[in-house]
Parts: C-alpha cells; structure tokens; sequence
C-alpha cells in the first residue's frame, strides 16, 4: 500500500520522474598512486562500512605499507568518509579476500600472505598461506596467524561461528603442517578456528582434479554450506558435466560432508558467492559459459552471470543466465529483505539484459525477484575498468558496493591513480526517482529517529525543501543553509516520506522515520 501512495505522490509531484533502478547516492575513490582492490564490503553496526582487499599504495590515503602488496582495510562512515585505514603485512605479497565485523565491535580479517616479517609470522612455506587477523574495533592487531603447508594456501571466506569462533575456506595443494587428508592438485580447505585463532578441525574436499573453495557460510543447523569450483568427478566430487561445475557442498558442524552436488553443463561454470535463504535452502552466483546440461539461456558464447537456487537438500529450484554477448562475470550475491536477490560482478557487454555500459569494464548489478525474474539491472563506471566484488543490502533499503576501477569519468570521480577502491551507495530502488539531473545530495542516518542530516552540493545551498508523507501532504519545509544541514523530525510520526530539495523538484529522496 505504502509503494502504491508513493508511486502515485511521485507521478503527482512531476510527470517527468518514474519509478526505476536506484540512483548513486555517493561514491567514493579511495587510495594511492598504486594499486588498490577491493575484495569485501560489511555493514558495521554503527551504520557505516568496513572494507578489505590489497594495497600497494603508501600515500594519499593508504599509509603503513610494508612492501609489495598488503592487506588494506578501511572504516568509513555512513556517507563514505575515511574514520580509519590500516596496512596489515610483510615485505611479500598479501592478499586480503574476506571481512566481518565479529561480536564485540572488532573485525576477523582472512586472505593469504607469502610473508614471514612484519606484521606476519607462521609462514609454513616461500609460498602463500592463509593468513586470519583479528582485529580491534580500531584495527589493532589483536591476534594474527598464518595457516597451510609447504604448497600453495588461498583462503577466500571466512565467518564468525555461533560459538566465537570463526570458519575459514578456500584452496590448497599442501599435504603437511595444517593440511590432512589432500586428494590431489587444489582442493577446498575448510579450517574451524575457536576464539583466539586455535585450529580445531581442517577438512580437504575435493578429487584428482583443481577444487577451489570460494564461498562458505554457517547454516541454520550449526553446519555450513560451502561454493566453489571443481573439474574432479572422483574422490569426494560425482558427477562432473565437463570442464569445471560448480561444487556446492554441505558439511556438518565438524566437517562431515552431508551432501555434495555438481552442477553446470559442458563449458566452465565457476561459482563465487552462496547465501542460505530465508526458505532453508541456498542461491548460489557465479558465471557459465555453457548452454546445456543444468545450464539455459545463455545469451552468447561468452560467460554469462549464472545464478542457481537450491532446495535445503541441493536440488534445483530455479536457475537464471544473465548478461549479454561478452564475458559477464558474478561474484557476490545476497538474499535482500522483500525474499529476491541482489547480484554483482562485472559487465563487458552492451547488450542482452546489459544496458548502461560506460565503455570498458562496468560494475553490473542485478536485481531479482524470489523466483529469478529479472526488476531491473545497472551498469556503473566510467571508460575504464570497473569491476564490482561486492555488494551488500543497506538498512534504508539501498546498496552498497565495492570493488576496483581505474576510471576518472562517468560515474566515478576522484581516482588517485591506477586502481583504487570503488565504493558507491545506490538508493532504494523502489522508491528511487529518476531524473535527468545528478543526485547532489544525502541524507543520513537513514532510518532516523529525531534529526537528519543533508550532505548537500554547494549548489543546493539557499534551496527550500520539503517533505512529503504518505498523502502526498508537505509536513516539513525550509531551506538548505549550508553543505551540512540538520533537520528536527522529531515531531514526525513513524514511516515513509519522501524528500525533496531544489526547484521544480530537481532532487528527489525517500526517508524512514522510526
């Protein structure tokens, strides 16, 4: 009913504006003159993010780097401003792939590290380990450790547990020091930790062929779930349908596969990211390029987005192919809170469901309902290339998503060099109005309670506002009277109104009122 009101205020308010894909909120480069990606992107409890990836960079906003590449983690606030930045390393390589904020305000870290110096120590080999850091509210190191063999050690994902600990997994070709029970080549890795970073049980899944673990997440009954990718029909994988399958795996609470089930058809299918759903069973994303077996609808001969939903026991509810006549690669999904689903990964398409495209590579993301269907979809970026890691639902109905890009046109602005971190806020997009104009201003907290805060362009200055509710009457109005301009609501009843600030309504916004 509320949507209706306001799809029916918005058509009131101006013919020009329509309902449709969500609008940049803001978006924010952040980095060196070097190379900066980012992996991950968590809500923190206090409203704004947390992100990690790599950094080569020592200087603009990158400081603390200990040679080559480093983990780089940032806390910015709810509007994308820097709160803190930490370099996490050694005078190797080191990768950081997966962030979480864990129970008491801190954050647990997971990549892999070829480092034994700095921040580093544990190293079991000249080559990459995992390596877990555990950090405070502030990002101190509170614990690290290095975890593997003498092979090669990826770790993608990591979770804290239900009882405090923490799940690790990704790929390993080691057989010594951490690592039991390896098949051959890759296999996944799973690594429970307790608290303090003790090993308290590995598992290696896999067969005679190249298995890489991508995704993990606890599930509702105290085990996990677990995605990846896997070209083995042997050992613990059955029934590959050629070249690699997704490799969706389901274990218990200490490691005891459940089941296991391939899916994909005769081309490359690679899983990245899986989610348990609200229904007890999985949505898993990836890429395909095939077009038979479990896989239809592919829309060329390149990788399209592949997103599969399962039943609690891995059957097949749905399965979705989505892009253009070029490479579209996924690589996050979530489960969003009206039971569809957000997806993100990157675009080299112009076509098929692909519109938008800046030139280059875009971010690309993709909204879908409970059963598949397609709402509506976005390409982001500049003329560069702009690749998409990661994407999260935000508490005001929005989204938040991050990767790398190396533009400095379009829609991204202020890039210090090379890659850096790309993160941009997008709207509600039921409730986003578009319009022909840049969005120049941002209201948070977003839900409020009794004041909100406009981050508004200087040109906005001097502009009255209003705000509408439901019946489409104005309860609030004023003027903007500088770049950071607080208004009372507190007088407001809880709900849904819609804000807008400019003449002939140039700036549209919705804002929640608790």
């Amino acid at each position: 009913m509320k949507n209706l009101l306001f799809t029916a205020l918005a058509n009131m308010l101006s013919a020009s504006f329509a309902l449709a894909q969500p609008t940049i909120q803001w978006q924010e480069c952040l980095g060196g003159s070097g190379n900066d990606r980012a992996f991950d992107i968590q809500k923190t409890i206090d409203g704004g993010y947390i992100l990690a990836g790599s950094s080569d960079s020592n200087n603009d906003d990158v400081s603390g780097n200990h040679g080559d590449i480093d983990y780089w983690v940032v806390k910015i606030s709810s509007i994308g401003t820097i709160e803190w930045e930490k370099s996490y390393g050694g005078s190797g390589r080191d990768y950081a792939s997966s962030i979480q904020q864990t129970s008491d305000g801190g954050y647990i870290v997971a990549g892999s590290s070829v480092s034994n110096d700095g921040d580093v120590s544990g190293n079991h080999s000249l080559g990459e380990d995992y390596w877990v850091v555990k950090l405070t509210s502030l990002g101190t190191i509170e614990w690290q450790k290095a975890f593997g063999g003498s092979g090669f050690d990826y770790s993608y994902s990591i979770q804290q547990t239900s009882d405090g600990g923490y799940i690790v997994a990704g790929t390993s070709d080691s057989n010594d020091g951490d690592v039991s029970g390896h098949h051959d080549d890759d296999d996944y890795w799973v690594v429970k930790l307790n608290s303090i970073g003790t090993i308290e049980w590995q598992k290696s899944i896999g067969g005679s062929g190249f298995d890489r673990a991508k995704s993990i997440q606890q599930t509702s009954d105290g085990g996990y779930i677990l995605a990846g990718t896997s070209d083995s029909n042997d050992g613990d994988v059955s029934l590959n349908n050629g070249y690699e399958d997704y490799l969706v795996v389901k274990i218990n609470s200490i490691g005891t596969i459940e089941w296991q089930k391939s899916f994909g058809g005769s081309g490359r299918d690679y899983a990245n990211s899986i989610q348990q759903t609200s229904d007890g069973g999985y949505i898993v994303a990836g890429s395909s390029v095939s077009n038979d077996g479990d896989v239809s609808g592919n829309n060329g001969l390149a990788m399209d987005y592949w997103v599969v939903k399962l039943t609690s026991l891995g059957a097949i509810d749905w399965q979705k192919a989505l892009g253009g006549i070029n490479n579209d690669y996924s690589y996050s999904i979530q489960q969003t809170s009206d039971g569809g689903y957000i997806v993100a990964g990157i675009t080299y398409s112009i076509d098929g469901d692909v519109s938008g495209n800046n030139g280059g590579v875009d971010y690309w993301m993709v909204k879908l309902t409970i059963t598949g269907t397609m709402e509506w979809q976005k390409a982001l970026g500049g003329t560069g290339l702009d690749y998409s890691y990661s994407i999260k639902q935000t508490s005001d109905g929005g989204y938040i998503v991050t990767g790398e890009s190396i533009s400095n046109d379009g829609d991204v602005s202020g890039n210090h060099g090379e890659n850096d971190y790309w993160v941009v806020k997008l709207s509600d997009s039921q409730l986003s109005i578009e319009n022909s104009e840049p969005v120049l201003f941002s209201i948070f907290p977003n839900p409020a309670q009794n004041t909100i805060n406009i981050k508004a362009d200087n040109k906005l200055i001097g502009k009255s506002y209003s705000t509408y509710d439901s019946k489409g009457k104005i309860v609030l109005s004023g003027k903007i009277t500088s770049v950071n301009t607080v208004i009372e609501i507190g007088n407001l009843s809880g709900g849904i109104y819609l804000f807008s600030v400019g003449e002939n309504l140039k700036q549209i916004f919705k804002v929640i009122k608790q």
